[in-house]
C-alpha cells in the first residue's frame, strides 16, 4: 500500500491558491482513477482506491498547512504505516511554475507544512514531489503570494504541472522513488 499526502489549506477560499497545488494534484489523481474522498479521519479527508493494482490512500490534511504533520502523525500512528510508503506533494517557491522536483530527503526550505511533517515524523527523509509556484516579485509578501491564486497566464503551465505530478505518482507505484526521480527530474 502507498499513501500520498497532498498539502494545502481546507475551505473554498483556499481551493485555487498557490499553497493548494498539493490538494489540486490529489484531486486530479482521484479523478483519473475514480477515487472518492469520502472519509474523514486522522484530521484528514481520505480517499482509498486502486491504481494499476496497487492499493493507494490519498490524504488531504484538514489541519491547515502549518500543522500538516499532526494529520500525518495521526494517520501513521492509527494505521501503523511505513514512512517509506508515503509521498508528500506540495508547493515550492524555489521551483518555477509548471516544473516539478522530486526528492527523498532534505530540509523544509522555509515551507511550514514540511517543517511540521519533519517535526512530527522526526526525520527529513521522506519522498516528496515539489510543485513549482515561483517566487513573487521583490516587495511582495510571501504569505499574500502563496495564498493568492494563479494568474490566467499561468493556467496552462499549472494544468501541465498537475498532470506531470499525477504521472510521476502513477509511475512511482511500480518503480522505486530513485527511478521515478530519474525519469521526472529531467
Amino acid at each position: 500500500m502507498k499513501w500520498i499526502v497532498g498539502l494545502g489549506n481546507p475551505g473554498p477560499q483556499y481551493a485555487k491558491t498557490r499553497h493548494n497545488v498539493g490538494f489540486m494534484a490529489l484531486d486530479e489523481l482521484a479523478r483519473r482513477h475514480g477515487i472518492s474522498f469520502n472519509q474523514n479521519k486522522c484530521k484528514s479527508v481520505i480517499g482509498e482506491g486502486n491504481i494499476g493494482g496497487t492499493k493507494v490512500v490519498l490524504i488531504k490534511p484538514m489541519t491547515f498547512m502549518n500543522l500538516s504533520g499532526e494529520a500525518v502523525r495521526a494517520y501513521m500512528d492509527y494505521y501503523k504505516v511505513a514512512l517509506e510508503d508515503m509521498i508528500v506533494v506540495y508547493d515550492d517557491l524555489d521551483t518555477e511554475v509548471g516544473k516539478i522536483r522530486l526528492r527523498y530527503q532534505g530540509s523544509a526550505g522555509g515551507h511550514n507544512g514540511i517543517k511540521s511533517l519533519i517535526q512530527h515524523t522526526g526525520t527529513q527523509s521522506f519522498n516528496r514531489i515539489r510543485m513549482g509556484i515561483s517566487r513573487p516579485e521583490p516587495g511582495y509578501a510571501i504569505i499574500d503570494y502563496v495564498l493568492g491564486t494563479f494568474p490566467k497566464k499561468e493556467s496552462e503551465r499549472l494544468t501541465d504541472m498537475i498532470g506531470s505530478t499525477c504521472d510521476a505518482l502513477e509511475f512511482s507505484l511500480d518503480h522505486t522513488f530513485e527511478q521515478t526521480m530519474a525519469k521526472f527530474n529531467g
